[in-house]
């Protein structure tokens, strides 16, 4: 290729989640905490959950074949696939090998790419890897896919309320109508022990709750600052002077591990934005707030006066530009890698297309131990029946709708299935006790494990879609 291909971004998204539910209210109840420790305190009202039915390769299964039949695109038609996981099953075989079995029908075995693996920044990770490729040299002309999928699980305690699961798919290439912005991605990595996996004979995470908020917000300190002084320079290549802050983008979606984080959050890079401002400014865009002008951040995390105060002093652009995209994060829960691009989904559905075109979108991706990225995307400003963004969104009404077709568990069978998976985890031979029939039309699952740990997966019927 001679040059860049144009408008390189987000073709089309696929999102999967879980067939049952657990009301988080009634998880309080069972639990015995404080009424709304669940849903006021982590800002959750239900959650998503797997039964031994399902496993990382199936939702990865279950998340591409709807992605490529939905949007009908042929599997010959894929350069590079990559996936991005922290839900492991086997310590070799990679899940982009098992999602190979649905290329075998159009003879394309000629696909590049692996899995990524970072807690919940490896479906970033994996995004900005396709990116480079379409960009690269080795561009063959065809496109890319991206999925990021995780089941979250945590053993009974404080921690448990905070999972969930779900998968997404996304096509990468030219001509996009989810553009991704170029020379302004800001990452920050750092060695910590906030929430790891050492265990490989268990499901469950070792945590560190109070280290991972700090991480977490450390991380987005840097990477907001980071991304303000590179989008600053930028702007002023193209002979704009304009300082970068919160005015800047148009919404602002965050890897959410729960809902309550990611407005603290907001009013985290509002606090950015005020210790940024010139005093003399302070009293005019801040007002009342100016007995903090002397704050410094790393000293703030924990500090409930300044989280208070700029919690409300961001009221208005969290509602305006955040909240939207937290719509799966409330009803579904962590997806781990799949989180900040199902907030990304949750955006695309609350809102109207014409309130969407041309808007600039901020990311901040968190991934523990620790990884980190903010970036941005520009949504294109064409909204004709026949454009690209509008088959993106179409292709995405089913969502909400399927949200409300989901079952509705009890809390004592939510816990049942946990022991069941907690029982089970990598045995071998194995055959899953749960129904497959409660599972979405189109789902994979797991059919059966042998001796070997070799796994079987079969499909529930697909209704036309």
């Amino acid at each position: 290729m001679d040059q860049w291909p144009e408008s390189v971004g987000i073709l089309a998204i696929e999102l999967i989640f879980p067939s049952e539910y657990v009301e988080q209210s009634e998880m309080e109840v069972y639990d015995g905490v404080s009424v709304g420790k669940y849903t006021l305190g982590l800002g959750q009202a239900r959650m998503g959950f797997c039964t031994d039915r399902e496993d990382i390769n199936s939702l990865c299964l279950t998340v591409v074949s709807k992605l490529m039949e939905r949007n009908d695109i042929d599997y010959a038609s894929i350069g590079h696939l990559e996936v991005g996981t922290e839900t492991i099953v086997d310590k070799s075989k990679s899940v982009k090998t098992v999602l190979m079995q649905l290329f075998e029908g159009s003879g394309n075995s000629d696909i590049e790419g692996v899995d990524t693996t970072n807690a919940c920044y490896g479906g970033t990770a994996a995004l900005f890897n396709a990116l480079s490729w379409v960009e690269s040299s080795s561009w063959d002309g065809r496109l890319a896919l991206v999925v990021a999928g995780d089941i979250a699980v945590y053993k009974e305690g404080n921690a448990r309320p905070t999972g969930g699961a779900g998968a997404v798919a996304m096509l990468v290439g030219p001509n996009a109508p989810l553009v991704i912005d170029r020379g302004a991605r800001a990452t920050y990595m750092a060695h910590t022990y906030d929430f790891y996996k050492p265990d490989l004979l268990s499901e469950y995470p070792t945590v560190d709750g109070r280290l991972s908020v700090q991480c977490y917000l450390g991380a987005l300190d840097r990477c907001y600052q980071l991304f303000c002084s590179k989008s600053e320079k930028l702007q002023a290549k193209g002979h704009e002077h304009q300082q970068i802050d919160l005015t800047y983008l148009d919404a602002v979606l965050f890897h959410s591990p729960y809902c309550k984080l990611v407005q603290k959050s907001v009013a985290r890079l509002t606090l950015n934005d005020f210790v940024r401002t010139p005093e003399e400014d302070l009293p005019l865009k801040y007002p009342g707030l100016e007995k903090f002008r002397n704050v410094k951040l790393e000293d703030t995390y924990f500090n409930r006066d300044i989280e208070n105060a700029f919690m409300e002093q961001s009221r208005r652009i969290f509602e305006e530009k955040t909240k939207p995209s937290l719509l799966l994060s409330n009803q579904v829960g962590n997806m781990y890698t799949a989180c900040l691009y199902g907030g990304l989904v949750s955006l695309l559905i609350s809102r109207d297309i014409q309130e969407l075109a041309g808007k600039r979108v901020g990311l901040f991706s968190y991934g523990s131990g620790l990884s980190s990225t903010m970036y941005s995307l520009r949504i294109s400003s064409k909204i004709g029946p026949g454009s690209s963004l509008h088959r993106l969104i179409a292709n995405l009404s089913h969502i909400k709708p399927l949200l409300d077709q989901r079952r509705k568990a009890a809390p004592e069978y939510f816990s049942y299935v946990m022991e069941i998976r907690e029982q089970n985890h990598h045995k071998a031979p194995y055959t899953p006790l749960a129904s497959p029939e409660v599972l979405f039309p189109g789902t994979w699952y797991l059919d059966s494990t042998d001796a070997l740990h070799r796994r079987e997966y079969k499909r529930v019927p697909q209704e036309p879609l």
